[in-house]
């Protein structure tokens, strides 16, 4: 396993690799103890996807993902996946979707899981009420991508 570290416009986002597939993204250093830190052509691929997302250049990412969690998170993450760019769902309408409409909590718990945040939109899910609740990077960083991505949607 090997790490790449990012800077962006909202801080140091740390890029994990293992077999090559991406398996981490996250904010915090400490998710990368006892990890070397390496190159690989697949973390030069997330790195230039993740900075043409900033750049408001990529709507969307094309990259392996190896994704560890339960079998209720996994179904999560992929209806988070098909939020569009620039768009919100509530944690109800993901667990709607998802066939468990009374597990908006659980949907929270699984959103706070997610291993890749922004390349799988986790930014994306707000609460009912239309109210920015919850974000492992914290709602500073969630919502300067809500409205980095509101301002490039129609581009």
């Amino acid at each position: 396993m090997i790490y790449k570290e990012l800077e962006t416009e909202i801080g140091s986002i740390y890029i994990l690799e293992e077999d090559r597939n991406i398996t981490g993204l996250t904010y915090d250093k400490q998710e990368t103890a006892g990890i070397e830190k390496g190159s690989s052509s697949l973390l030069e691929k997330a790195e230039r996807q993740l900075t043409e997302y900033f750049e408001g250049r990529r709507k969307s990412f094309d990259l392996p993902l190896e994704l560890k969690g339960t079998d209720f998170q996994v179904k999560v993450w992929e209806a988070l996946e098909k939020i569009p760019y620039g768009e919100t769902k509530s944690y109800q309408e993901i667990a709607e979707e998802i066939g468990s409409p009374k597990a908006f909590r659980a949907v929270g718990n699984a959103n706070n899981k997610n291993p890749v945040s922004i390349i799988i939109p986790c930014h994306r899910v707000i609460g009912k009420s239309g109210k920015l609740v919850g974000y492992g990077g914290g709602l500073d960083k969630k919502e300067y991508l809500l409205h980095l991505e509101e301002q490039f949607k129609n581009n």
